[in-house]
Protein backbone atom coordinates (compact mmCIF):
# COMPACT_ATOMS: atom_id res chain seq x y z
CA UNK A 1 0.00 0.00 0.00
CA UNK A 2 2.58 2.37 1.16
CA UNK A 3 4.72 1.80 -2.30
CA UNK A 4 1.39 2.82 -4.20
CA UNK A 5 0.69 5.60 -2.28
CA UNK A 6 3.98 7.04 -3.20
CA UNK A 7 3.41 6.61 -6.78
CA UNK A 8 0.49 8.55 -6.74
CA UNK A 9 1.80 11.43 -4.58
CA UNK A 10 4.77 11.28 -6.46
CA UNK A 11 3.36 11.17 -9.94
CA UNK A 12 -0.91 12.21 -9.27
CA UNK A 13 -3.29 12.16 -12.12
CA UNK A 14 -0.92 11.11 -14.40
CA UNK A 15 -3.78 9.12 -16.86
CA UNK A 16 -6.27 11.53 -17.51
CA UNK A 17 -7.85 9.66 -20.83
CA UNK A 18 -9.72 6.73 -20.35
CA UNK A 19 -8.25 3.68 -22.54
CA UNK A 20 -9.43 3.67 -26.08
CA UNK A 21 -10.51 0.16 -24.88
CA UNK A 22 -12.51 1.01 -22.27
CA UNK A 23 -14.50 3.54 -24.40
CA UNK A 24 -15.26 0.41 -26.53
CA UNK A 25 -16.02 -1.95 -23.40
CA UNK A 26 -18.35 1.01 -22.21
CA UNK A 27 -20.42 0.55 -25.82
CA UNK A 28 -20.80 -2.54 -25.33
CA UNK A 29 -21.83 -2.45 -20.91
CA UNK A 30 -24.81 0.51 -22.92
CA UNK A 31 -25.72 -2.68 -25.29
CA UNK A 32 -25.96 -5.29 -22.85
CA UNK A 33 -27.42 -3.28 -20.15
CA UNK A 34 -25.10 -3.23 -17.63
CA UNK A 35 -25.27 -0.96 -14.80
CA UNK A 36 -23.04 -1.96 -11.78
CA UNK A 37 -19.87 -1.59 -12.60
CA UNK A 38 -16.93 -2.71 -9.98
CA UNK A 39 -12.96 -0.74 -11.23
CA UNK A 40 -10.69 -3.23 -9.69
CA UNK A 41 -7.57 -1.53 -9.42
CA UNK A 42 -8.96 1.92 -9.91
CA UNK A 43 -6.27 4.12 -9.09
CA UNK A 44 -6.45 7.69 -9.73
CA UNK A 45 -9.68 7.50 -11.06
CA UNK A 46 -9.76 7.90 -14.88
CA UNK A 47 -12.19 5.09 -15.74
CA UNK A 48 -14.63 5.52 -12.34
CA UNK A 49 -14.48 9.10 -13.81
CA UNK A 50 -15.50 8.38 -17.05
CA UNK A 51 -17.91 5.62 -16.79
CA UNK A 52 -19.68 7.66 -14.05
CA UNK A 53 -20.34 10.12 -17.00
CA UNK A 54 -21.65 7.94 -19.27
CA UNK A 55 -24.17 7.12 -16.67
CA UNK A 56 -23.08 3.86 -14.79
CA UNK A 57 -23.12 2.94 -11.12
CA UNK A 58 -19.50 2.74 -10.16
CA UNK A 59 -17.39 1.26 -7.76
CA UNK A 60 -13.79 1.89 -7.19
CA UNK A 61 -11.51 -0.25 -5.30
CA UNK A 62 -7.88 0.19 -4.66
CA UNK A 63 -5.32 -0.61 -2.46
CA UNK A 64 -3.71 2.94 -1.48
CA UNK A 65 -5.44 5.47 0.00
CA UNK A 66 -3.98 8.34 -2.33
CA UNK A 67 -5.30 6.85 -5.34
CA UNK A 68 -9.16 7.17 -4.01
CA UNK A 69 -8.25 10.27 -2.54
CA UNK A 70 -7.72 11.75 -6.17
CA UNK A 71 -10.40 10.37 -7.51
CA UNK A 72 -13.23 11.42 -4.79
CA UNK A 73 -11.89 15.08 -5.51
CA UNK A 74 -11.72 14.35 -9.04
CA UNK A 75 -15.46 13.41 -9.58
CA UNK A 76 -16.54 16.18 -7.14
CA UNK A 77 -14.72 18.50 -9.70
CA UNK A 78 -17.07 16.81 -12.21
CA UNK A 79 -20.04 16.62 -10.20
CA UNK A 80 -20.02 13.23 -10.08
CA UNK A 81 -20.39 10.29 -7.47
CA UNK A 82 -18.90 6.78 -7.04
CA UNK A 83 -18.64 4.06 -4.29
CA UNK A 84 -15.26 3.19 -2.99
CA UNK A 85 -13.67 0.64 -0.69
CA UNK A 86 -10.12 0.26 0.51
CA UNK A 87 -8.27 -3.04 -0.06
CA UNK A 88 -6.25 -5.59 -1.43
CA UNK A 89 -7.27 -7.15 -5.20
CA UNK A 90 -6.14 -10.63 -3.85
CA UNK A 91 -8.27 -11.28 -0.95
CA UNK A 92 -11.61 -11.44 -0.77
CA UNK A 93 -13.74 -8.81 -1.98
CA UNK A 94 -16.24 -6.94 0.45
CA UNK A 95 -19.04 -6.92 -2.15
CA UNK A 96 -21.80 -9.52 -1.89
CA UNK A 97 -22.37 -12.86 -5.00
CA UNK A 98 -23.33 -11.96 -7.87
CA UNK A 99 -23.49 -7.93 -7.18
CA UNK A 100 -21.64 -6.18 -10.54
CA UNK A 101 -23.00 -6.26 -14.04
CA UNK A 102 -19.51 -5.76 -15.16
CA UNK A 103 -15.72 -5.79 -13.65
CA UNK A 104 -13.24 -3.96 -15.34
CA UNK A 105 -9.43 -3.79 -14.85
CA UNK A 106 -6.65 -1.93 -16.25
CA UNK A 107 -2.79 -2.26 -15.44
CA UNK A 108 -3.68 -3.80 -11.91
CA UNK A 109 -4.28 -8.33 -11.76
CA UNK A 110 -0.48 -9.16 -12.96
CA UNK A 111 1.09 -6.81 -10.30
CA UNK A 112 1.12 -10.69 -8.27
CA UNK A 113 2.14 -13.47 -8.16
CA UNK A 114 0.01 -16.49 -10.01
CA UNK A 115 -0.85 -18.52 -6.84
CA UNK A 116 -2.24 -14.48 -5.92
CA UNK A 117 -3.79 -13.65 -8.96
CA UNK A 118 -5.76 -16.76 -9.42
CA UNK A 119 -7.54 -15.78 -6.08
CA UNK A 120 -8.40 -12.59 -7.92
CA UNK A 121 -10.04 -14.15 -10.78
CA UNK A 122 -12.24 -16.12 -8.45
CA UNK A 123 -13.35 -13.11 -6.68
CA UNK A 124 -14.42 -11.35 -10.17
CA UNK A 125 -16.44 -14.72 -10.62
CA UNK A 126 -18.05 -14.57 -7.52
CA UNK A 127 -19.12 -11.04 -6.95
CA UNK A 128 -20.25 -11.16 -11.29
CA UNK A 129 -23.54 -11.67 -11.91
CA UNK A 130 -24.61 -14.64 -13.97
CA UNK A 131 -23.51 -13.58 -17.70
CA UNK A 132 -21.81 -10.81 -16.35
CA UNK A 133 -19.03 -9.06 -18.33
CA UNK A 134 -15.14 -8.93 -17.77
CA UNK A 135 -12.63 -6.36 -19.31
CA UNK A 136 -9.26 -6.90 -18.09
CA UNK A 137 -5.60 -6.17 -19.40
CA UNK A 138 -2.96 -7.93 -18.88
CA UNK A 139 0.92 -7.62 -19.01
CA UNK A 140 2.55 -9.08 -22.29
CA UNK A 141 6.22 -9.86 -22.50
CA UNK A 142 8.15 -12.26 -23.75
CA UNK A 143 11.20 -13.38 -20.52
CA UNK A 144 14.42 -15.75 -20.74
CA UNK A 145 13.69 -19.19 -19.20
CA UNK A 146 13.68 -18.87 -15.29
CA UNK A 147 17.13 -19.79 -14.12
CA UNK A 148 17.78 -19.74 -10.20
CA UNK A 149 21.25 -19.37 -10.99
CA UNK A 150 20.95 -16.11 -13.33
CA UNK A 151 18.11 -14.23 -11.87
CA UNK A 152 19.09 -10.84 -12.90
CA UNK A 153 18.27 -9.64 -16.31
CA UNK A 154 19.86 -6.42 -17.83
CA UNK A 155 17.88 -5.25 -20.95
CA UNK A 156 18.14 -2.04 -23.35
CA UNK A 157 14.91 -0.57 -24.79
CA UNK A 158 15.73 2.34 -27.02
CA UNK A 159 18.89 4.13 -25.03
CA UNK A 160 17.58 3.01 -21.82
CA UNK A 161 18.45 0.19 -20.00
CA UNK A 162 16.21 -2.13 -17.75
CA UNK A 163 17.13 -4.28 -14.70
CA UNK A 164 15.09 -7.07 -13.45
CA UNK A 165 15.13 -9.99 -11.34
CA UNK A 166 13.08 -13.28 -12.28
CA UNK A 167 11.81 -13.96 -9.17
CA UNK A 168 9.56 -17.33 -10.69
CA UNK A 169 8.33 -18.84 -13.92
CA UNK A 170 7.00 -15.70 -15.96
CA UNK A 171 7.37 -13.44 -12.71
CA UNK A 172 9.82 -10.74 -12.38
CA UNK A 173 10.40 -7.55 -10.37
CA UNK A 174 11.78 -4.34 -11.30
CA UNK A 175 15.38 -3.07 -10.10
CA UNK A 176 14.83 -0.15 -9.49
CA UNK A 177 12.45 3.24 -10.87
CA UNK A 178 8.84 3.23 -9.31
CA UNK A 179 7.52 -0.43 -9.14
CA UNK A 180 10.58 -1.17 -8.00
CA UNK A 181 9.91 -4.76 -6.12
CA UNK A 182 6.89 -5.18 -7.52
CA UNK A 183 6.06 -8.53 -8.47
CA UNK A 184 5.23 -8.57 -12.38
CA UNK A 185 3.28 -11.73 -13.63
CA UNK A 186 3.58 -12.32 -17.61
CA UNK A 187 0.90 -13.71 -19.32
CA UNK A 188 0.56 -15.83 -22.98
CA UNK A 189 -2.52 -16.38 -24.50
CA UNK A 190 -2.52 -20.19 -23.49
CA UNK A 191 -2.37 -18.80 -19.60
CA UNK A 192 -5.22 -16.43 -19.85
CA UNK A 193 -7.23 -19.14 -21.61
CA UNK A 194 -6.27 -21.42 -18.82
CA UNK A 195 -6.53 -19.51 -15.92
CA UNK A 196 -10.09 -17.71 -17.07
CA UNK A 197 -11.44 -20.69 -17.44
CA UNK A 198 -14.44 -20.07 -15.73
CA UNK A 199 -15.24 -17.00 -18.55
CA UNK A 200 -16.37 -17.45 -22.20
CA UNK A 201 -13.55 -15.81 -23.68
CA UNK A 202 -15.37 -13.43 -26.79
CA UNK A 203 -11.83 -11.54 -27.77
CA UNK A 204 -8.13 -11.47 -26.87
CA UNK A 205 -5.92 -8.90 -28.32
CA UNK A 206 -2.84 -7.06 -28.20
CA UNK A 207 -2.79 -3.26 -26.80
CA UNK A 208 0.01 -0.62 -25.77
CA UNK A 209 2.00 -1.24 -28.67
CA UNK A 210 2.14 -5.27 -27.90
CA UNK A 211 3.11 -4.78 -24.24
CA UNK A 212 -0.47 -5.68 -23.12
CA UNK A 213 -2.91 -8.47 -23.60
CA UNK A 214 -6.36 -7.30 -23.64
CA UNK A 215 -9.30 -9.53 -23.01
CA UNK A 216 -13.17 -9.20 -23.18
CA UNK A 217 -15.12 -12.47 -21.85
CA UNK A 218 -18.48 -13.45 -19.72
CA UNK A 219 -19.07 -14.92 -16.69
CA UNK A 220 -20.19 -18.84 -17.51
CA UNK A 221 -22.17 -19.20 -14.02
Amino acid sequence: MKQWNKIFEEKGRVFMKPKKEIIEAAEIFKKRGVKRILDLGCGTGRHVVYLAKNGFDVYGYDIAEEGIRQTKEWLKEEGLKANFKIGSIYERLPYKDDFFDAVISTHTIHHGKIENIKKAIKEIERVLKPGGIIFINLRKRRIRKYDPERPIIIERHGKQKVSYKIIAIRTYTPIEGGEKGLSHYLFDKKGIKKEFKAFKIQRIWTSDSGRHYCLLGEVKK
